[in-house]
């Protein structure tokens, strides 16, 4: 017996409409999709005093099962906290493309109405034959369907809901009444416009961090010397962030996150390095002290070239003038005497080219003075030094390959990121992105940039991602200008930063009280640099009390 679906109910209780107007603000509510299906069929068999129920999504013209939920079997399926599922799709259309209208919830959803069975034991209309085998396996009674399609604001099916066995007082089985199935039509009705709002939440959710993690490997792309670091710091950022709120002691006890802060602080990880995008490629890709477009030490090798072939002209000028080889020993002498010179000022210019920690004054010193040792004719036959006041200079650079004007190109990658940011019209609940990304350079002193705040002007976020900076930075090993770092030798470093109030002391403790370093060193750190780690040697850290 099939009910006809376009029969107005004799009348529906107060009651049983407040309780419809009551599910649907509660659907309202929901955040989260699984929780919002669960709830949905829930309401549904409520609603009806229903025994059993699936809810089907609709995905590639077939119908997904989302949750299978039956009272008296205990079943519960799909859905948040349900059991995994593992049932087969049910497609609409038939492998020679035929419409599959011997399924009662395909037939549903292909003519967009309801179906309701007094009893599908004595329905020809629809193949019962999977739910006859299910019967018998679990000794039940499948016997009174309601099957409602769910339409979207633009009348397409989302999906299907189904119901099975209205029970009365008694909890006899019986048919699903016309007023059930009107309640139910109005409950996905509104259960098809919260998926909807809902799924569209999440794919422009999706979409955002997707264009997000696009910026971020552009960056790194736009740099092969720092590739992954934009992958890397979120990581270690929230791997701290972890540590910081399982903390149940000390100063940072009361420090918590909810899953909103976990979404936002990574947000803002990802980003931290936006304003990258406004930096100049050479001065980003600086491998060398000084490269530009190119990398001028190739000139520098020419001038060298052009001083040993002058040297070479001069020798042979003398020959010519000075056949009798006995006249020519002490030129010849003084000729592989400044060749050498020449390699050897040549090889030392080329290793202080490449940049390191340090470079001595002495070392400095011997770059200005062969600056002006080896003068040259220039094109208009001025007579200047091997190198100009700004290649010296560059030469001279103490750590690094960034002179300060470049150094503060690059910091001004913080304004930039905090510009562009603070340019966004951020939801309220990543509204503290742009400060988290921002103030990832800035110090516990003040001394640090863009905005030179203090310790207590930065909240916890911004704190811990500036220590996931600079260790990430310290241990990347695709440097060109220094190999990255031990274990042993980072913390070392983070260690007189913590004292030098470069760094948070306590995010620092907890850093390394609770090993973050070594959780993050065994997904990104080379074999070689993970060396055993003596805490107790670590400057400044205090370990907790016993």
């Amino acid at each position: 017996m099939v009910l006809p679906s376009n029969q107005m109910a004799s009348g529906l209780s107060s009651d049983r409409l407040a309780q419809l107007v009551s599910i649907g603000i509660d659907l309202s509510s929901q955040k989260n999709l699984g929780e919002l299906l669960n709830r949905i069929l829930e309401a549904a068999q409520s609603l009806t005093h229903a025994d059993g129920g699936t809810l089907y999504l609709m995905r590639n013209q077939q119908l997904e099962f989302a949750i299978v939920r039956n009272l008296s079997l205990g079943i519960h399926q799909g859905g948040r906290g349900g059991e995994a599922l593992a049932h087969d799709p049910i497609p609409l259309y038939l492998a020679d493309g035929s419409p599959n209208l011997s399924t009662i919830s395909a037939s549903a959803a292909l003519f967009s109405k309801t179906i309701n069975i007094a009893d599908a034991y004595d329905s020809t209309d629809y193949d019962f034959s999977g739910t006859h085998r299910f019967d018998e396996r679990n000794h039940y009674l499948s016997r009174s369907f309601l099957t409602v399609p769910m339409l979207d604001h633009e009348e397409n099916v989302i999906g299907v809901l189904q119901l099975i066995n209205a029970m009365d007082a008694g909890g006899a089985i019986v048919p699903f009444q016309v007023d059930d199935q009107v309640l139910v039509e109005s409950l996905s009705s509104q259960a098809a416009v919260v998926i909807t709002n809902r799924r569209l939440i999440e794919r422009l959710e999706e979409l955002f961090v997707s264009f997000i993690k696009v910026i971020s490997n552009a960056l790194d792309e736009k740099s092969p010397y720092t590739h992954g670091h934009c992958q890397r710091v979120p990581v270690l950022t929230m791997l701290l962030a972890e540590a910081a709120h399982s903390t149940g002691s000390g100063p940072l006890k009361d420090f918590s996150l909810s899953d909103k802060d976990r979404h936002e602080l990574e947000i803002a990880a990802l980003l931290h390095d936006c304003g990258k995008i406004t930096t100049p490629v050479h001065v980003v890709d600086k491998s060398t002290k000084l490269e530009t477009i190119f990398d001028r030490i190739h000139l520098v090798d020419t001038r060298f070239e052009v001083l040993r072939r002058d040297a070479r002209i001069r020798l042979l000028e003398a020959r010519l003038e000075h056949p009798d080889p006995a006249d020519l020993a002490g030129l010849e002498s003084e000729y592989t005497r400044y060749c050498a010179q020449l390699d050897a000022d040549r090889d030392f210019l080329r290793e202080a080219n490449i940049g390191g920690e340090y470079m001595s004054a002495a070392m400095q010193e011997r770059v200005l003075r062969i600056a002006r040792d080896y003068p040259l004719d220039d094109p208009a036959g001025a007579r200047v030094g091997l190198l100009s006041r700004e290649e010296a200079d560059k030469l001279c650079i103490a750590r690094g390959t960034l002179s300060d004007d470049e150094r503060q190109i690059i910091n001004n990658h913080s304004n930039s990121t905090i510009k562009m940011l603070e340019g966004l019209p951020w939801p309220k609940h990543l509204r503290n992105v742009p400060e988290y990304a921002g103030g990832h350079h800035e110090r516990m002193d003040g001394k640090g940039y863009p905005k030179g705040l203090t310790r207590a002007q930065m909240s916890i976020p911004a704190r811990v991602m500036g220590i996931a900076d600079i260790f990430e930075a310290l241990t990347a090993s695709d440097r060109p200008y220094k190999p990255g770092m031990t274990l042993s030798q980072s913390l070392a470093i983070l260690g007189r930063m913590k004292l030098e109030q470069h760094i948070d002391p306590d995010l620092f403790d907890v850093f390394v009280r609770e090993k973050v370093y070594l959780k993050y060193a065994r997904a990104f750190l080379k074999p070689e640099q993970i060396d055993a780690v003596d805490e107790s040697a670590i400057p400044g850290y205090t370990a907790a009390a016993a």
